[in-house]
């Protein structure tokens, strides 16, 4: 039976959750009357830096940052905490990169979507169909792994049932998403980052006092594991898994379609420039300091993986060994306030992809169009089904969802890593490359990580964006470049006079 002093900070952390997404919702009545499509997928392009930053983090952020980056780190020290430097520049990478000109095409075009973007750029229905596939698919399977990943903390952490736990964040974050649409999921996942923040802290402070303090902490592991104090772990940190992960969540990232999203919802470049500020330094607290807390529960938990279960354990154990029942039950807001902030985000991008990238447009094909209220509707609706279809699939998932939630990661940023940086900085590239590369990139990921190939033992990935490329530069050569209209659209620089 579960303590309710574990429960309650849990609770009241939802239960504001859903205030915010339905003030939120009761504030944009007018500007969804005008263009739901608009308000409620990219708020209307109305975000200030402080949201922007927060929300981009808090998306790219998800329960691996607190439960299986931290396991890692337990095992192999301070290596994996090297590693995760990459993802400093994560945040400034994809708003550095892609924000601004992304942001001027979709004023330009009247784009709600990242798709939108590339169907004009491209002129291609089919990469445009094949993109929202792939967004649908990956997306789906990483939603399902942050929810098994939250309620299994949940679970261990406050005594109540697995399924308990996924019901009560898995259903309160599908009504919040579907209500408060993409404004509702910036400020909740604002919120969600703070309380990310605050978690680790309070958890760090609860580490130090029972083990002693940092010291004695960092002597024990100098002494017992001193393999942890090295770069390289004594073989167990090689510099392939370095390069891998250096690509996997660093470099990589800036073209995941979720985060890319985000260029197109601020109001101002001054919120840009603030937005890149404030989410490097918020994703290199989170990331760095949650590894942190990972090495040096070395200090506290000091039996073999055997006497833990897993390295997803670890964490767990180290808040119940750290903290009293109620300081417990604020700590797994953190995780869990992860886990609905990439739920949220990536719910509301898979919707928008059915409703408006490939129903909508097939209406528009036949020159039919849909009332405001139709979008409502439908909009709400595959928001909706697809949550719940989720939250069914995590009720008895599958055993290897941590495996599915990585392969998902790796398969958006094969699809449309060339994709969006050609598309967006080279005039030349055409629909013929885009669609082998993204078409043909995603078989041979998928592919190689179905057989294991490796090269150099190098992490999948590695290959994907490999023949991503080769593909792209191979399709590209057997079409043409665009017209004048759309390359002015794109690339005004060059017909200025």
């Amino acid at each position: 039976m579960g303590n309710l002093f574990n429960l309650l900070p849990v609770l009241i952390f939802l239960v504001c959750m859903l205030g915010i997404s339905a003030y939120i919702q009761r504030a944009s009545q007018e500007n969804r009357q005008k263009d739901f499509a608009k308000d409620y997928f990219i708020g209307g392009r109305t975000l200030g830096g402080f949201v922007l930053a927060m929300t981009t983090a808090a998306t790219y952020s998800s329960v691996s940052t607190f439960v299986g980056g931290p396991g890692m780190a337990w095992v192999i020290g301070y290596g994996w905490l090297y590693m995760a430097i990459v993802q400093v520049i994560v945040i400034f990478l994809v708003l550095g990169v892609f924000g601004k000109k992304i942001a001027l095409i979709a004023r330009e075009i009247d784009a709600v979507t990242v798709i939108d973007v590339l169907r004009a750029r491209y002129e291609s229905n089919l990469l445009a169909n094949m993109a929202a596939l792939v967004m649908v698919a990956f997306f789906c399977s990483t939603m399902v792994a942050q929810f098994v990943g939250a309620a299994k903390l949940f679970e261990a952490v406050t005594g109540f049932s697995y399924v308990t736990g996924l019901s009560l964040f898995g259903l309160i974050v599908v009504i919040y998403t579907t209500i408060g649409g993409f404004k509702g999921v910036a400020v909740t996942d604002a919120c969600c980052a703070i309380a990310m923040i605050v978690g680790m802290c309070i958890l760090m402070g609860g580490m130090m006092s029972v083990g002693g303090g940092f010291d004695n902490m960092m002597q024990y592991i100098g002494t017992k594991h001193p393999d942890m104090l090295e770069p390289l772990s004594r073989g167990k940190m090689p510099i392939s898994l370095y390069i891998s992960q250096w690509l996997l969540v660093g470099i990589c990232t800036l073209a995941l379609p979720q985060s890319v999203v985000r260029g197109i919802s601020y109001k101002d470049t001054k919120a840009l420039h603030r937005a890149m500020i404030i989410g490097t330094i918020v994703i290199g607290a989170m990331t760095l300091v949650a590894t942190w807390i990972g090495v040096l529960s070395k200090g506290i938990l000091t039996e073999g993986i055997k006497a833990y279960g897993s390295v997803d354990n670890i964490i767990p154990i180290a808040i119940v060994n750290s903290l009293s029942p109620f300081w417990a039950g604020v700590i797994i807001i953190g995780p869990i306030a992860a886990t609905i902030s990439t739920v949220s985000s990536l719910l509301l991008s898979t919707s928008s992809s059915i409703v408006k990238d490939v129903y909508m447009n097939m209406k528009g094909e036949k020159g039919e169009s849909l009332s405001n209220s139709m979008v409502r509707l439908y909009s709400l609706t595959a928001t909706v089904v697809l949550g719940l279809v989720v939250y069914a699939i995590a009720i008895n998932p599958p055993s290897v969802i941590w495996q599915i939630n990585m392969f998902a990661f790796g398969g958006l940023e094969t699809a449309f890593f060339w994709v969006l940086i050609f598309g967006l900085f080279w005039p030349k590239a055409n629909k013929y490359g885009a669609i082998a590369a993204m078409g043909g990139g995603v078989l041979v990921y998928c592919v190689t990580m179905a057989m294991k190939i490796k090269f150099m033992s190098l992490h999948q990935i590695v290959l994907g964006i490999f023949f991503s490329l080769v593909l792209f530069l191979i399709g590209n050569a057997m079409g043409k470049t665009h017209d004048d209209k759309v390359l002015r659209i794109f690339f005004p620089e060059r017909f200025d006079d």
